[in-house]
This record gives structure tokens, sequence and C-alpha cells, in this order.
């Protein structure tokens, strides 16, 4: 685990940017090939992978700011964009870079449930890798097993600051297996009659199942709502919710029909 892969100069190259880099460039060729599949709108998916992976780190970075740690952060506004020293939260990441990706479908217009369906598969392998950056980074970590089994930090990690040497759960880990198990079931639902929606709706509820059970294995945010939940949960809750009720709904919208 390295957070720093070398230096040019007295200037950091992180293993953190350099994972999320290439996280966005492969799950932008995902789209590609997914999209030149279908046999329509892969001159868009490069465009697109630019302004949604770009607006999808700003939002995953604004959201982990406001919702978690403004606590620290309205006292450290120049270290709002220190994305290094932990803190994106994937939720603020998706929101922002669907709203960004919806804009840019209206302005051409391109069919954008056809274009989230294609989409979805990438946004999740893409997910997948970015988890790989946190376990360099020692962010996004999971709470102390109690046991001997578990990961140890580096002292230089956020995750060692915050629970010394202790042996912590892979939530960040196991994450990232389970989006890659979501990633394959979406490209099997997409080989079968679907309609135009219903893709990105799976994995929308996918996703919301997994973050919601890890969330009991993750240490970095320990706060409830209401003494009930995690506040990632009750975005998976809601999530989950929605994208169930875009499920079934698009189901019985007539004259969408995609295969």
């Amino acid at each position: 685990m390295h957070q720093f892969l070398f230096y040019i100069g007295d200037f950091p190259i992180r293993a953190y940017g350099l994972v999320l880099s290439i996280s966005i460039i492969l799950a932008t060729g995902v789209g590609y090939y997914l999209a030149k599949q279908d046999g329509r709108y892969h001159g868009h998916v490069v465009d697109l992978g630019i302004y949604c992976g770009l607006s999808g780190l700003l939002g995953a970075r604004l959201w982990d700011v406001f919702f978690f740690d403004w606590g620290y952060y309205k006292d450290h506004l120049t270290e709002i964009l220190n994305v290094w020293q932990g803190g994106m939260a994937i939720q603020g990441g998706v929101i922002l870079g669907v709203i960004v990706g919806v804009l840019y479908c209206r302005h051409h217009k391109i069919d954008i449930l056809a274009m989230m369906d294609i989409a979805a598969p990438a946004i999740v392998f893409g997910q997948g890798l970015g988890r790989c950056a946190n376990l360099l980074n020692g962010d996004a970590f999971g709470a102390p097993t109690g046991g001997s089994f578990g990961i140890l930090y580096p002292s230089s990690t956020l995750a060692y600051h915050t629970y010394g040497s202790q042996p912590l759960w892979p939530a960040e880990i196991w994450e990232g297996q389970l989006d890659f198990v979501i990633f394959a079931i979406l490209l099997l639902f997409r080989a079968f009659p679907h309609i135009k929606g219903q893709a990105f709706a799976l994995y929308v509820m996918l996703y919301s199942l997994v973050r919601f059970f890890l969330e009991y294995l993750r240490g970095d945010y320990t706060g409830l709502i209401m003494g009930v939940f995690k506040s990632a949960q009750m975005t998976s809750v809601i999530g989950f919710v929605a994208a169930l009720i875009c499920f079934v709904g698009l189901y019985f919208y007539k004259g969408n029909k995609s295969t």
C-alpha cells in the first residue's frame, strides 16, 4: 500500500489520483464499447466520459464535504478540494455526473434513457476500480474487526490516524469486488429484452443494497441519523426505493421497449 508512487521534483505522484484517472479512462472505454455495440451514440461517449467523470469527482467531493465533514471544512475552506486527504462520496458523484450527462444528452438530442442504460455498467466498473484508489490511499476504511483478521494500514493514512494499528474490515475491497459483480449482472441483464431505463434503475438498486449492508462494516463515518442509520444508508434506502419504483413503472410504460 503506497500513497505516493514517486516524485517529480517536490511534486508527489499519488496512487489515489493515478488510479482514479485510470478508472475514468477505462470506464469511458467500457461505455464506448457498449455504445458501439448498441450501434449509436458512441461518438459522444468520450465527451460524456470527460464531462461526467470530472463532474462526478467534484460531486463526490462536495457531497462528502458538506454532508459528512462540514464541521471540519468550514474552518479549513482552502482544503475542500484536497481529495487525497480522504473523503469522496460516490452518491454525490453519481448524482452530479448524471445531471451533467442528462444536460449533455438534451443538448445533443440523445435518448436519455438509452444512454443511461449504456452508461450504467461503465459507471459501476469505474466505481470498482475507484475503490482500489481508496485502498491505496487508506480512506473509505472499515471499522475494527475486534480480532486478528483485517487490514493493517500504514501510519501515514487516515485509517491509521483514526484507529491506530487495529485490524480493520476490508470494506473498500469487498465493495470494489461487489461492484464488479454488479457490472457482470448488468451486462447479463442488457443481453435480454428489457425496457429502456431499467438497466440504470437496476444498477441503482443493486449498488444501494451493497452500500447499505457494507456500511455496517465501515469505520470512517459512524454518526447515525435519528439513532438508526448512517447517512449513506439513508441515501441507499431512498435510492433503492426510487429506483424500484422507476424499474416497475417503466415496465408498464408503453412504447419504451428496448432489446
